[in-house]
């Protein structure tokens, strides 16, 4: 789950021009809201690449979004995020979504960020769609706002084995090479993501074996720096329920080669909805359920005015997995339009590691 995704909801009355004002939102930041105007997420979908690394104009929510644990030649560690939203208005009984001009039924929105030790800058751009300011083609993929782009190689098959990542704010700028021979990984089950047990969900894939090399710019010096990259690909109508607060997203690379997605929905009433997948080096997969899982925050930092928890405890018995995972930079506060907690995490106990943790609704 992303947390950015919610946020353009916030920004509809920005960029909707004369459409008419949205009905007040239910759930978390408006994702339990009727989705009866929108196509739904059901189990036993056909993935068909590349047509999925596209745009989904029929649902009302997706993104597409990177991670990455990066090191300089001296060890220093870094993280960087870059995530582009679709977010559609109501259908028009009139017009198709991907309509051409203001007409087109489709926000968009940007979020970057890079966090150091001592450092955490994040940026966001919005735009509408239809004016060519942001959008997602195919052959070759490109997914852009603005001049921050995601963009794979014209003379590659498979988009997502060769790819150039790039962005910037006021205080920071990156331009990483993204590179993979390991397949697409299936998130839930065969990429029906379930989000709580009344049946929200969302369809779901990741590429978590990418490597990235590059250059990094935070307050005018320049790094050059290599580690793992994340791709998560999500797309839904209606993935909450009016009963969830938030929750709590983890993606870990292991040192063994096991890579580990794990999300806690937290709820106002009852046990937080807990799953996750384990994905093994060659690319194979296990889903993770409740009973598999034993996730709890250990300290809390406070961050913005509000206790965040930097420091968990994370084990998976079946796996002997029995490891802490504590924030790199404590304050990775995204002061954005609807801010959250989101950055680079180290792990240590029965194994090493990196990974990232994102957690909303604090």
């Amino acid at each position: 789950m992303k947390a950015k995704a919610m946020a353009l909801l916030t920004v509809v009355l920005l960029l909707a021009a004369c459409d008419d004002k949205p009905e007040e939102e239910k759930g978390f930041a408006g994702l339990a809201d009727d989705a009866a105007h929108y196509a739904q997420v059901t189990p036993g979908k056909t993935f068909l690449f590349p047509l999925d690394h596209g745009a989904h104009n029929d649902f009302r929510i997706e993104w597409w979004y990177i991670t990455a644990n990066l090191k300089d030649a001296d060890g220093q560690s870094f993280g960087v995020q870059w995530t582009l939203f679709r977010n559609a208005l109501p259908r028009s009984n009139t017009a198709p979504q991907d309509n051409h001009g203001w007409s087109n039924r489709n926000l968009w929105m940007g979020h970057a960020a890079v966090t150091s030790q001592d450092e955490h800058y994040a940026a966001e751009r919005y735009a509408r769609g239809g004016v060519g300011q942001a959008g997602v083609t195919l052959a070759p993929m490109s997914a852009w706002i603005d001049d921050w782009a995601l963009t794979s190689h014209a003379s590659v098959e498979d988009p997502l084995t060769d790819m150039q990542l790039e962005a910037r704010g006021a205080q920071f700028s990156y331009r990483l090479h993204l590179t993979s021979s390991k397949p697409l990984v299936l998130q839930g089950q065969q990429g029906f993501s379930q989000k709580s047990e009344q049946g929200q969900a969302s369809y779901y894939y990741s590429q978590p074996f990418f490597q990235a090399e590059g250059s990094l710019e935070i307050d005018g010096k320049t790094y050059q720096v290599t580690g793992p990259a994340w791709l998560d690909r999500e797309w839904s109508s209606q993935p909450l329920t009016e009963n969830q607060t938030g929750w709590d997203w983890f993606s870990l690379h292991l040192s063994d080669g096991a890579d580990v997605m794990l999300y806690r929905m937290r709820q106002k009433d009852g046990e937080p909805y807990l799953t996750g997948t384990w994905i093994n080096g060659d690319g194979s997969t296990q889903r993770l359920e409740a009973k598999d899982i034993e996730l709890e925050p250990q300290d809390t930092t406070e961050v913005d005015g509000r206790d965040m928890p930097t420091r968990w405890s994370v084990k998976i018995p079946g796996k002997d997995v029995d490891i802490t995972v504590e924030a790199l930079n404590p304050q990775a506060w995204m002061n954005l339009q609807i801010p959250y907690w989101e950055g680079p995490v180290q792990i240590s106990g029965s194994q090493k590691g990196v990974g990232y943790l994102e957690m909303t609704g604090y």
